[in-house]
């Protein structure tokens, strides 16, 4: 897609919704966004985030074009390990039940500030990390504020305030990731993206909703399905060199004005 540019919202705006495939790309998440919610209702959100981590290797799959071998190794092991830590996750909830709580709200601020404070950092500065890179982890960062939102939505009452945050993270972020997008592969800026997206709320489930793991073997069993699940995001994260339609995109890029969150 031609070059994004948050000066020109409207145009930004009218490029993705007047694209096809987009807007059908956007519907697809929107549904799935709503069963994740409703997981969300019933199940504590460091499970819903350790089953979602595994659309990344579905990602990888697509890329592939149903052919695993055409992925590099590295790649290949990332999706292994994600299928592998479905599996254990699910061994782990055999007979087990996991509750959370309502949080503390301070600590839930300080938290989503945190979280929205680093990927302002990763969008706003130049760091060592390159651009496409640095865009995806901050996209992920605003999309796990945006699904810890949507945890305290489930509560009711005065958390369904957090609405607003749900709504500002998840538009920032999908702004971003778009712009990711156009400096890297979309399997390297998705990698990095989903990530930061599941390991912030997985550590926020244990930290900020009083999560506890089950006792025995089953709890260090569910350790091995979130570490395996991270692990899979981080290889698929370092992803290979865009394609060169992705170089004429950045080429193009290059020249434009700036990238939606790069100001």
């Amino acid at each position: 897609m031609p070059p994004f540019s948050v000066r020109r919202p409207v145009e930004f705006v009218r490029l993705l919704f007047g694209n096809r495939h987009w807007v059908i790309g956007f519907a697809a998440e929107t549904g799935g966004w709503i069963v994740y919610v409703v997981a969300l209702r019933l199940a504590p959100l460091s499970l819903v985030q350790a089953v979602s981590a595994s659309g990344i290797a579905i990602l990888a799959f697509i890329s592939a074009r149903g052919h695993p071998r055409r992925l590099a190794r590295r790649e290949q092991l990332a999706v292994v390990l994600a299928v592998t830590g479905l599996v254990l996750l699910s061994l782990s909830l055999i007979g087990a039940t996991q509750t959370d709580h309502e949080p503390d709200w301070k600590g839930v601020v300080v938290w989503l500030g945190a979280t929205v404070a680093g990927a302002g950092a990763l969008a706003g500065l130049r760091l060592r990390l390159a651009r496409g890179p640095a865009l995806g982890l901050a996209a992920g960062l605003l999309f796990a504020a945006g699904d810890m939102s949507a945890k305290l939505v489930t509560y009711g009452g005065l958390y369904f305030l957090a609405l607003l945050s749900l709504i500002v993270a998840y538009a920032l972020g999908t702004s971003v990731l778009q712009a990711a997008y156009q400096h890297g592969s979309a399997l390297t800026t998705a990698g990095l993206a989903t990530l930061a997206t599941n390991a912030v709320p997985i550590a926020a489930g244990f930290v900020v909703f009083g999560e506890k793991l089950p006792e025995g073997a089953k709890g260090a069993v569910q350790v091995a399905a979130f570490a395996a699940l991270v692990v899979s995001a981080v290889f698929l994260g370092r992803g290979s060199a865009p394609s060169t339609r992705s170089q004429e995109v950045n080429g193009a890029a290059e020249a434009a004005p700036p990238a939606v969150g790069s100001d």
